[in-house]
């Protein structure tokens, strides 16, 4: 080897150049990790997709986020942001708890934006057990497990999971299998039938 030629890479870890980009070339990979999870879903996207997406080295993404899975959890958890207030709504008056939480969360699924990946990354998980068990992990430790120290109750995380699964079911057959008359109705027609049961889930002792 030459005085002049470079001295080789190490597998897994960026180059000088990607290192000094670092914060840019993470966003770039965590936004083209998420799209290529939505369009191919999880079993035919790959990290050397992701980091073309990304316009990187796959082996920079390797670095950021070491194996396919945890590529997912992260973008699970981008995607997901939007619900990690969900402890705020549950600030207010315990009385109108369900009505808050049922209206922030149609809210969410509602707007475009944030529904596209979310259904994404319920469509990976009905389809593949290793998203399935990032999901799940993301849902019970940074969602329900929040959602459970505020709660005065009894069995409060069991609570807690009676509530998102009431919830999710509603996102399954309004957005995901489009059931109707549930697919058309009215936002503030759901709010108002599922808020009571909502609030008996996590108020009543």
């Amino acid at each position: 080897m030459t005085e002049d030629a470079p001295a080789p890479r190490r597998r897994g870890r960026p180059s000088r150049k990607a290192a000094a980009e670092g914060p840019d070339a993470r966003t770039r990979i965590l936004r083209a990790a998420r799209t290529e999870f939505a369009e191919r879903g999880y079993d035919k996207t790959s990290i050397r997709q992701v980091a073309k997406a990304a316009g990187v080295d796959a082996a920079l993404v390797h670095h950021y986020f070491g194996t396919k899975d945890e590529v997912f959890a992260a973008a699970v958890e981008l995607s997901f942001e939007p619900a990690l207030v969900i402890p705020e709504v549950l600030g207010g008056p315990p009385e109108g708890l369900g009505e808050r939480l049922a209206r922030y969360f149609l809210s969410v699924w509602e707007n475009p934006a944030t529904r596209a990946p979310l259904l994404a990354v319920l469509r990976s998980a009905l389809t593949h057990e290793a998203a399935a068990k990032v999901l799940r992990g993301f849902v019970l430790r940074r969602l329900l497990e929040r959602i459970a120290a505020d709660l005065d109750v009894p069995d409060a995380t069991f609570r807690a999971e009676l509530a998102a699964s009431h919830m999710i079911g509603i996102a399954m057959l309004r957005y995901v299998i489009r059931a109707e008359p549930l697919a058309s109705a009215d936002p503030e027609d759901i709010v108002a039938m599922v808020a009571p049961t909502l609030q008996r889930y996590l108020t009543e002792s």
